[in-house]
C-alpha cells in the first residue's frame, strides 16, 4: 500500500520511534479496574448461585421415576428400593410417552417390582388371583373391601394388561398380527368395567413409543460401540497429536515446502474422496433398492441404510467437488501472496521453537474451559431439579376443583374430596410458589450468561498470554539471547496481575452479543409455527446482524489483547490503536493475514483427512489386513466420527497457537514498519525473509 498521509489522517497517526521501547512494557499499571471489580462480584455471585442450587436441587428427579406421592422408584435405602418400575393405573389417560417421561400423566402411578404379564380385571381377580393383583394396588387393600369401594378410592386399577418395562416404566406390550394391533397376542381386552375394547385403543397412550424405543436402541448400540473401540479411538487421537507436532516441527525447517505439501495433499485427499464416492455410486448401479431417493427413504435410525442408496454417494461427491473447486480457485487468485504467508509461517515456527511451552498452553486453556463447562452443567441440573412436588386434583367426572393444587396428606378429609368423591390428589410435576422458585428462571439465565462470560474470559486470557510471549520474541534485538526467560509464564502473570479487568471487559461485550443470539434463537424456535412473515424476516435479519457483529468483536478483541499485551493500556485504547493500525494497512490485513489463516486451516484439514481416511479403512473392514484386528461394531461410523471431531480439536489446539503467533507477529511487523526506517539508529527487527519480500534493508554502520 502506498504510504501517503491520507490514511494516516483518517485512521490515526503512525507509531513514532521510541528508543526506550524494547518489547512488552514491564512498568505498567492495572487497567479497567471497574470491570475487574464487576467480574469478581459476578463470579462470587455465580458461586453463591451454585451453592444455592446444590442445596435446593435433587438430581434424583431426573434419574428415578416418581410415583403419585412424589416418591422415587428404586431409590437405594428406601422402602421402594426393590420397586424400580413405574406402573400406570390407566395408560389410556396418557396422551403420549412424552407426557409419561415428564411425569404429568393424569392417572394414579405407583412403583412396582415387575410389570404385569397377563390380562386380568379386578372383578375376576377378586375371586381367583387377588394376591397377584394386589402387587399393583396401593397398600391396605384387602379382599374384605368391595370392588366399588376399591375403585372409588382409587386403590387398584380396573384392569391389568401385559406390559414390558421401557425407561423404567411399564408400557403395554403392543404387537401386530396380520396388520391388526394386539396386546398380549389378543386383539381385544376387558377394561375392567364390563366393556370389551380393541387393542388399538391403547395406541394413543403409547403413540410415538416405537420411535423413542428405536432411539434408545440406537443409543445403546452406540454405547456398546464405544466400549469395543475406545482404545483404538485413543490410539487415533494420539496419532493426530503426533501428526500435529510433526507438522509444526517440519514447518520450522521446511516451511515453504510444507505449505505446498499441505496444499497438494489436501487437494489429493479431497480428490480421492470424490473418486471413492464415484466408485460407490457406480457400484450400486443396478442393485435392488439403490435408486430410492433420500426423500422417499426418510429418516432411518440405522444410518448404514443410507450407504446403500446411490443418491447418498452422489450428494457426497457433489459436496466434495464443490469444496475442491473452491480451494483450487482460491489458491489461483492468491498465489502471489502465498510467499508472504510462507515467510510469516517460517518466522512463527522460529518463535514457537524458542517458546516451546506455548504449544502446551492450550492444555491449560482446555482444563479451565472444562471446569467452566462442568460447573455450568452441574449448576443447571441442580437448578432444574430444585422444584418441589406439586399435586393436582384429578377427577374423571365433572368437578369444580379439578386441576387445582392439593395436599395428599389430608386430601381424604378435605372439602374438595367431599364435593368430588371420586377425585384423587395425584403428583403432577415439580414446581414451587416460594420466592426462590419464582426467580428460578432468572437464576438459570444468570447461569447461562456467566457461563459465556467465564468461557470467553478463559479464551481471552489464553490469547493475551500467547500474544505477550510472542511479542517478547519479536521485539528482542538479538534472538534468542534477548528473549526473556519463561516468556509464557511471565506474560500470564502480567495478564492476570494488571489486565484482569481488560479481559473481563472484552469478554463481557462478547458475552452480551452471544446471549442476545441465544435469545434470538429461542424466539425463532417459538415463532416457527407463526404465520407473520414480517416477524420472521425481521428475526432473520437480526440473527444475521448479530452473527456478523460477533465475528467482528472477536476479531477486534483478539487484536486488542495483542496491543494490551505489548503496551499495557486499557481495552478501549488498545482496541482503537489495533483497529487504526489494521486500517492503515488494510490490504496487507485482508490478504496476508487471511491467507495465512487459510493455510493453517488446510493443515488442520489435512490432519483430519489423514486420520479420517485411516479410521475409515480400519473400522469399515475394507482392508483385509485389518479384518481380524478391527473390532466388530454396530455402526462403524461412530469411532470414525469421534476420531474426526477429536483430531480436529487436537489440531485446532496446536494450530491456534500458530495462528495467535502469526497474528501477533503480523501486528508487530506493521508496528515495526511504522516505528523504524532501516537506518543504523532505527533498524528493522523483522526477519531477513520478510525484508527481502518487502524490499526493505537495514543499513550497516560504516567502518571507521
Amino acid at each position: 500500500m502506498p504510504e501517503n498521509e491520507e490514511p494516516y489522517r483518517k485512521h490515526g497517526d503512525p507509531r513514532k520511534y521510541d528508543p526506550s521501547f524494547k518489547g512488552p512494557i514491564h512498568n505498567r499499571g492495572c487497567t479497567d479496574i471497574i470491570c475487574c471489580i464487576l467480574f469478581i462480584i459476578a463470579v462470587l455471585g455465580y458461586i453463591a448461585v451454585g451453592i444455592l442450587a446444590w442445596s435446593q436441587g435433587d438430581p434424583r428427579k431426573v434419574i428415578y421415576p416418581t410415583d403419585s406421592r412424589g416418591q422415587f422408584c428404586g431409590q437405594a435405602g428406601t422402602p421402594l428400593e426393590n420397586k424400580r418400575l413405574l406402573f400406570y393405573f390407566n395408560i389410556m389417560k396418557c396422551a403420549s410417552p412424552m407426557v409419561l417421561l415428564s411425569f404429568q400423566c393424569p392417572t394414579t402411578q405407583m412403583c412396582v417390582e415387575k410389570c404385569p404379564d397377563r390380562f386380568m380385571t379386578l372383578a375376576k381377580a377378586y375371586y381367583k388371583d387377588f394376591e397377584y393383583y394386589k402387587n399393583f394396588c396401593k397398600e391396605g387393600v384387602t379382599n374384605t373391601m368391595s370392588i366399588p369401594e376399591i375403585l372409588s378410592a382409587r386403590l387398584c386399577p380396573a384392569m391389568l394388561t401385559p406390559s414390558k418395562p421401557f425407561t423404567r416404566r411399564c408400557f403395554p406390550a403392543l404387537g401386530s398380527i396380520g396388520g391388526v394391533i394386539t396386546v398380549g397376542n389378543s386383539t381385544t381386552f376387558d377394561d375392567g368395567r364390563g366393556n370389551v375394547r380393541n387393542a388399538k385403543d391403547l395406541v394413543d397412550g403409547v403413540t410415538n413409543a416405537t420411535v423413542v424405543m428405536e432411539a434408545r436402541q440406537v443409543v445403546m448400540k452406540i454405547f456398546e460401540d464405544y466400549t469395543q473401540s475406545w482404545y483404538w479411538i485413543l490410539i487415533g487421537l494420539v496419532i493426530a497429536m503426533l501428526l500435529s507436532l510433526l507438522f509444526i516441527i517440519l514447518m520450522r525447517f521446511l516451511g515453504g515446502i510444507m505449505v505446498w505439501i499441505i496444499i497438494v495433499a489436501v487437494i489429493v485427499v479431497i480428490g480421492y474422496g470424490i473418486f471413492h464416492c464415484y466408485m460407490e455410486y457406480a457400484h450400486l448401479k443396478g442393485e435392488p433398492g439403490a435408486n430410492v431417493t433420500l426423500k422417499e427413504l426418510g429418516f432411518q435410525t440405522d444410518f448404514t441404510v443410507y450407504l446403500h442408496v446411490r443418491q447418498t454417494w452422489l450428494a457426497f461427491m457433489i459436496i466434495l467437488a464443490i469444496v475442491e473447486v473452491i480451494i483450487i480457485l482460491l489458491l489461483i487468485f492468491l498465489r502471489k501472496r502465498i510467499l508472504i504467508a510462507i515467510a510469516l509461517i517460517k518466522e512463527a515456527s522460529r518463535a514457537i521453537a524458542h517458546v516451546m511451552s506455548s504449544l502446551f498452553y492450550p492444555l491449560f486453556t482446555f482444563i479451565l474451559l472444562a471446569i467452566v463447562i462442568a460447573y455450568w452443567a452441574v449448576t443447571a441440573v441442580f437448578l432444574s431439579t430444585s422444584n418441589e412436588p406439586i399435586y393436582k386434583v384429578v377427577n374423571e367426572s365433572v368437578c369444580e376443583h379439578s386441576g387445582l393444587t392439593c395436599d395428599p396428606a389430608n386430601y381424604s378429609t378435605s372439602d374438595m374430596k367431599k364435593q368430588c368423591p371420586d377425585s384423587g390428589c395425584l403428583f403432577a410435576f415439580y414446581g414451587g410458589e416460594t420466592v426462590y422458585h419464582k426467580y428460578l428462571i432468572g437464576l438459570q439465565f444468570y447461569n447461562v450468561f456467566l457461563f459465556f462470560w467465564c468461557a470467553n474470559f478463559v479464551t481471552a486470557l489464553g490469547q493475551m498470554t500467547l500474544a505477550g510471549a510472542f511479542a517478547s520474541y519479536y521485539w528482542a534485538f538479538n534472538k534468542p539471547d534477548d528473549v526473556p526467560t519463561l516468556p509464557v509464564f511471565a506474560s500470564l502473570g502480567r495478564s492476570l496481575r494488571y489486565h484482569t479487568g481488560t479481559l473481563a471487559f472484552g469478554s463481557l461485550i462478547l458475552s452480551i452479543i452471544q446471549i442476545i443470539r441465544v435469545l434470538l434463537e429461542y424466539l425463532d424456535h417459538k415463532l416457527k409455527g407463526a404465520q407473520n412473515k414480517f416477524a420472521k424476516f425481521l428475526l432473520c435479519c437480526l440473527k444475521c446482524c448479530f452473527w456478523c457483529l460477533e465475528k467482528f468483536v472477536k476479531f477486534l478483541n483478539r487484536n486488542a489483547y495483542i496491543m494490551v499485551a505489548i503496551y499495557g493500556k486499557n481495552f478501549c485504547t488498545s482496541a482503537r490503536d489495533a483497529f487504526f493500525l489494521l486500517m492503515r494497512n488494510v490490504i496487507r490485513v485482508a490478504v496476508v493475514d487471511k491467507v495465512t489463516d487459510f493455510l493453517l486451516f488446510l493443515g488442520k484439514l489435512l490432519i483430519v483427512g489423514l486420520v479420517g481416511v485411516f479410521a475409515f479403512f480400519f473400522f469399515s473392514g475394507r482392508v483385509k489386513a485389518f479384518e481380524n484386528t478391527a473390532p466388530h461394531l454396530h455402526y462403524y461410523w461412530v469411532p470414525i466420527l469421534t476420531l474426526v471431531i477429536g483430531s480436529y480439536l487436537i489440531a485446532h489446539g496446536f494450530f491456534s497457537v500458530y495462528a495467535m503467533c502469526v497474528d501477533t507477529l503480523f501486528l508487530c511487523f506493521l508496528e515495526d514498519l511504522e516505528r523504524n526506517d532501516g537506518s543504523v539508529e532505527r533498524p528493522y527487527l523483522m526477519p531477513d525473509s520478510l525484508r527481502k519480500i518487502l524490499n526493505k534493508k537495514n543499513k550497516t554502520k560504516p567502518a571507521e
